[in-house]
């Protein structure tokens, strides 16, 4: 028998290869493996934890998204109980000249940012007027994306001719320019706060309703939603039950881009002066009235109004940039 060569038993002879001691024994159980050891390439399999932590753990890596949602809160209490603390008039014009030392007074003494042409103190008036943008801009946002995931999920279910005519209609509305039918819009119906969120609404579900029609065409062929066809499944149950909890990650990034384009939208429709009348207000409102007094000076009256806006608009962007990585299962670890 050539060296190197054994025979086992029945005799046949084995190949010729190196023993398990010249390769080297694998590391008892529980001890990491070795880079030249018998362990994966990949190293040992680490718990991650559930999709939520998951999900927390990359949006905390993103420090631009964490600052946002920072100042998204800290908005939220200024509106909300800034009032509870800072008392002031922003209803009666009368009684506001009266508490106040003067129209258009600087930022000073029991004004911290100074009055508008009303006499009204714009600190005050800021908070008062972030409530109705802030809700205006989330309701609107809210309904609109609601309509359009529904309005998608269903055009790309049924796709056909279904799904050419509601496409059709809604590449028709995305033919219109958004400010024009904003304005339109609000000169046809009373700019109340009801109106103008679903004024706001009904442009904003056409871009939610694109995109959930897309990840419709590709969830439809799953083997999920081909079982429940084969078990009888309704369509309705399809879309409400199977479609739209799976596009879920598309719905949640959106609409947080929804809300900044629905202040966006306000601001402008207030600035235009077709927003919220007086003496409700918002900061599109207050916008406008600065730029009216800003030639005289007045500078104060602009710019706490304009920073609001930047600040939300900017803190609802990065953190639906987060929750977009977030979301994204290649950027999750496992």
């Amino acid at each position: 028998m050539p060296p190197g060569e054994e025979r086992d038993r029945s005799g046949s002879a084995w190949s010729d290869v190196p023993s398990v001691e010249a390769v080297g024994s694998p590391p008892p159980v529980g001890a990491p493996a070795s880079p030249g050891g018998l362990g994966p390439e990949g190293g040992e399999a680490v718990s991650t934890g559930g999709m939520l932590r998951q999900i927390a753990r990359v949006f905390k890596e993103n420090k631009l998204a964490v600052a946002g949602l920072v100042v998204i809160v800290l908005m939220i209490l200024f509106c909300w109980l800034g009032p509870v603390f800072y008392h002031t008039n922003q209803t009666n014009a009368q009684e506001a000249l009266v508490s106040s030392t003067a129209e258009n007074a600087p930022p000073g003494g029991q004004n911290p940012l100074g009055t508008d042409n009303a006499g009204f103190d714009i600190l005050g008036r800021l908070m008062f007027g972030g409530k109705n943008s802030l809700l205006v801009g989330l309701a609107a946002a809210i309904l609109g994306t609601a309509f359009g995931a529904l309005y998608g999920a269903v055009s790309g279910f049924f796709g056909g001719w279904v799904d050419a005519v509601m496409m059709r209609i809604v590449d028709t509305l995305l033919s219109i320019p958004f400010l024009f039918l904003l304005i339109v819009l609000a000169v046809i119906f009373h700019p109340t706060a009801y109106w103008l969120i679903v004024i706001i609404a009904f442009v904003s579900w056409l871009v939610p309703g694109r995109l959930i029609r897309g990840e419709t065409l590709t969830l439809r062929t799953r083997e999920y939603v081909q079982a429940v066809r084969a078990m009888g499944g309704s369509r309705r149950r399809i879309v409400l039950r199977h479609i739209i909890p799976n596009a879920i990650g598309t719905i949640i990034v959106n609409a947080t881009f929804q809300v900044a384009d629905a202040i966006l939208l306000l601001a402008a429709l207030g600035f235009l002066g077709l927003g919220i009348q007086p003496p409700q207000t918002d900061w599109g409102s207050m916008l406008s009235d600065g730029v009216t007094y800003a030639v005289s000076g007045y500078w104060w009256e602009i710019y706490p109004a304009g920073i609001a806006i930047v600040l939300v608009v900017v803190a609802f962007n990065f953190v639906g940039d987060a929750l977009r990585d977030s979301l994204e299962v290649r950027l999750q670890q496992r």
